[in-house]
């Protein structure tokens, strides 16, 4: 059934949003009864509206998801599968090609046009799932002259300006063009980067070549080794898609980009850094439908997750998330703020920057150029009635000062540390200048983690455990020893042994009993013997959870965190 939206005559959408006026709309209609084209199409025409604006209304009347194919990159896989007859007959665009799943996601001016999305389907394989996104004639045009013809693979690109005419040591002076092999190079590497699950790009010049590495499950891997007279054109590409000055390279600089990959939108956040051979460019890959993971997907098993709602239910305090940089707190506070998003409540964030938009949550980013820091910003945000208050990092004893006065004029605030341990958020603090009456009674719960990788499924290889492991895993002897796993290699994890992470995690839940010990500046040992005869598990014990029910691998959890004291 449609929306009431959806019925909607897309001019009088277009007067809803003020976009376009009566008189406008009574123009198009007048010239549609002389030529029997659509309004939009007439509204464009006229110049009343730009087919940008158009495609987003269209999209709202129709119930359908619009694509800017200006900052989008299409993939050459499917590219290959879509004729360009055909995608110019229908005025389509192939963006991105699912095998496994046989999905299809495509970019049309008619999503109603049922002949082309058969055609496709016969085309390609019967039981073909389609996608369709909304764009614009012209830009689907374009789009269509603009990368049919040309080479989309990366090698196909290397060998184009290997063995072409093309002197790619001057493609700096016209990257706009997308004809320029190296334009298509950046945009397949990010491509390749985005589809390979890779969380960032490296691009380090060297005294004689370019080497490009991804990081994948938390890992860097070299990808490619480039002659390093590319480097010159490719860097001004990034830099120029990423809003950085061109004409700058002695000093760091940041930019953002943000781009259509595989029919979603992913955003980069750009970093140079000049170096003796060059300037060294990476690029964090923040992907915003992976940004988002459900809490009952965190992994949790049921005493931390019955931990993790006792800790949200209270209605005022602070809980902090600690760890390294990486080690996903991000992703883990947003998990809980997405749990606990709902109508009758005000969270607001303040972060460094925003990394994954959500609806509802007031979002805002601290800017040095405005003199919003994040002391000032929590100021700031207190006068905006919040009942929840996200901190994306207590740095400093302004921050900390700021977080913990929201915290005890009865807000709940979440925020992360840069600490090893739990317990050892409770000496930071100290560091920084928190008084211990302040922390005791005011911290909720603090949570330590760390990503270790996951065993590929398909490949992983059953051993009894040897006897080191077994006194790891706390076996008794004469015991069975635990069966546990150990990476080999496939296809579909591209011999890793490992494909995808999982959190390991210690939940450390202040009572009044911890508090006393706190507000008392009692020695860490102290603490943490209290907190271990009231349940508290470490890492270590919450990582070899995760290595005996085969998620992981042993060598894997003693990567990340110490195992030596288990010994």
């Amino acid at each position: 059934m449609n929306s009431p939206t959806s019925r909607r005559p897309i001019g009088q959408i277009l007067i809803t949003q003020g976009v376009i006026s009566e008189d406008q709309l009574r123009i198009a209609l007048l010239e549609q009864m002389k030529s029997n084209q659509p309004v939009g199409k007439l509204l464009v025409s006229l110049g009343f509206v730009s087919e940008a604006t158009l495609r987003d209304a269209l999209g709202e009347s129709l119930g359908q998801k619009a694509v800017d194919l200006a900052n989008s990159i299409i993939d050459g896989d499917a590219l290959r599968l879509v004729p360009r007859d055909l995608a110019r007959r229908h005025m389509l665009l192939a963006l991105s090609y699912s095998q496994p799943e046989q999905k299809l996601r495509i970019a049309i001016a008619d999503p109603n046009d049922i002949v082309a999305l058969d055609k496709l389907r016969t085309l390609i394989h019967p039981e073909l799932v389609i996608e369709t996104l909304l764009a614009g004639e012209s830009e689907i045009a374009h789009a269509i002259d603009q990368y049919y013809g040309h080479e989309l693979s990366i090698d196909g690109i290397l060998h184009e300006i290997e063995t072409g005419e093309i002197d790619y040591r001057s493609l700096s002076a016209s990257l706009d063009e997308y004809s320029q092999p190296v334009v298509r190079l950046v945009d397949a590497l990010l491509t390749d980067a985005v589809k390979r699950d890779a969380s960032d790009v490296h691009f380090e010049p060297e005294a004689s070549f370019l080497r490009i590495r991804y990081r994948i499950d938390g890992i860097l891997r070299q990808i490619r080794a480039l002659h390093k007279s590319y480097w010159a054109a490719m860097a001004v590409r990034i830099k120029v898609i990423s809003g950085m000055n061109i004409a700058e390279t002695r000093a760091p600089q940041d930019g953002r980009i943000s781009l259509n990959i595989s029919g979603h939108a992913v955003d980069f956040r750009v970093a140079s850094q000049p170096t003796i051979h060059g300037e060294n460019i990476v690029l964090r890959i923040l992907d915003r439908q992976k940004g988002i993971v459900p809490l009952d997907r965190l992994g949790l098993d049921d005493h931390q997750m019955g931990l993790m709602k006792l800790m949200v239910a209270r209605p005022e305090g602070i809980i902090l998330v600690t760890g390294p940089t990486g080690s996903g707190k991000t992703t883990t506070l947003y998990s809980v703020l997405n749990h606990i998003n709902e109508e009758g409540v005000n969270i607001m964030t303040l972060e460094d920057p925003v990394e994954y938009p959500m609806a509802m949550i007031r979002q805002t980013s601290v800017a040095e150029s405005a003199k919003l820091d994040f002391a000032n910003g929590i100021r700031s945000m207190m006068r905006q009635d919040p009942d929840i208050i996200l901190v994306g990092e207590i740095r400093d004893a302004d921050t900390a000062e700021m977080a913990f006065r929201a915290a005890m004029t009865g807000h709940q605030v979440y925020s992360t540390l840069h600490t090893n341990s739990a317990l050892g958020a409770i000496p930071r603090l100290l560091d920084i200048g928190v008084l211990p009456d302040i922390m005791a009674g005011n911290i909720i719960g603090i949570l330590a983690q760390r990503l270790v990788r996951r065993l590929c499924t398909h490949c992983r290889k059953p051993y009894p455990a040897e006897a080191h492991e077994c006194k790891l895993m706390g076996v008794v002897s004469g015991q069975p020893a635990p069966i546990l796993y150990r990476a080999a290699g496939c296809d579909h994890c591209e011999y890793q042994g490992y494909r995808g992470r999982i959190a390991i995690m210690e939940m450390l839940r202040l009572d009044n009993d911890l508090d006393d010990l706190i507000s008392r500046r009692a020695p860490q040992r102290e603490i943490r013997t209290l907190a271990m005869e009231k349940g508290f598990r470490p890492l270590s014990e919450d990582g070899l959870r995760r290595v005996l029910d085969g998620s992981t691998s042993i060598e894997e959890v003693g990567r990340v965190i110490d195992l030596t004291e288990r010994m």
